[in-house]
């Protein structure tokens, strides 16, 4: 009998929490360090309450849904709780700016006022990624319900007139977009990585014309070939 979609998904989900080393071992470059490097780069947990909103929770490594990230959950007043791809399908993977650096993004997704969030946050120099909501929980990310419910979401540090990524932030990203999209089965293209300028009806301009489509997607079919093989 052969595999469903559904199972292939499955077996994809096992198998991402050992992407980067088995990735790395495949002679991808530089595009995410082994597990033991990731982890000595990443912030120590949260210990103590941030000025807006209450303290960050940090869990052990396995509750990530990627390998790299640190765990760093958003208010549960800012996100909305689901049980995707079941009740919705992930279609896309949206990208974001974050027009702020990025200890202050993590506390607006800790501020139940800030009514926003996305899954994962990513440094400019792209050696800390922060996993802020679970991939099958909806973020409040893309200003389109309808999006929202079919998206993984992920933010940058820099501003749209004022990049601040270098190449370490594009391949980070890349390899984490690519592992997404292999896992649930995304077409690794344009039409389904979008910026959040191009969400009909967003009042966004994020990424902004600086970001490099071209670079970025080479990066992304690249390590998507890697993940899939």
């Amino acid at each position: 009998m052969e595999d469903s979609p559904l199972s292939r998904r499955r077996l994809l989900w096992g198998a991402a929490g050992a992407a980067g080393t088995a990735l790395a071992a495949a002679g991808l470059p530089q595009l995410i360090q082994p597990v033991e490097k990731a982890k000595a780069a990443l912030p120590s947990p949260v210990r103590k309450a941030p000025a807006a909103g209450p303290p960050a929770t940090v869990r052990p490594d396995h509750s990530v849904d990627y390998a790299p990230a640190v765990w760093i959950e958003a208010c549960e007043d800012n996100y909305t709780p689901s049980d995707r791809p079941e009740s919705y399908p992930i279609e896309y993977v949206v990208i974001h700016l974050t027009t702020d650096i990025f200890p202050t993004m993590l506390r607006m997704f800790r501020d139940p006022a800030e009514r926003v969030s996305a899954h994962y946050v990513v440094s400019a120099n792209g050696t800390r990624i922060a996993q802020c909501v679970r991939e099958r929980d909806v973020a409040w990310h893309a200003g389109s319900v309808w999006h929202n419910r079919r998206s993984i979401g992920i933010e940058h540090e820099g501003w749209v007139d004022q990049p601040v990524y270098n190449d370490g932030m594009y391949e980070a990203s890349a390899m984490l977009t690519a592992t997404i999209c292999a896992k649930y089965d995304v077409p690794a293209d344009r039409d389904h990585i979008l910026g959040h300028v191009e969400v009909p009806l967003s009042t966004h301009e994020d990424p902004g014309p600086v970001w490099n489509w071209d670079k970025y997607m080479q990066l992304v079919e690249t390590a998507h070939q890697r993940v899939r093989t």
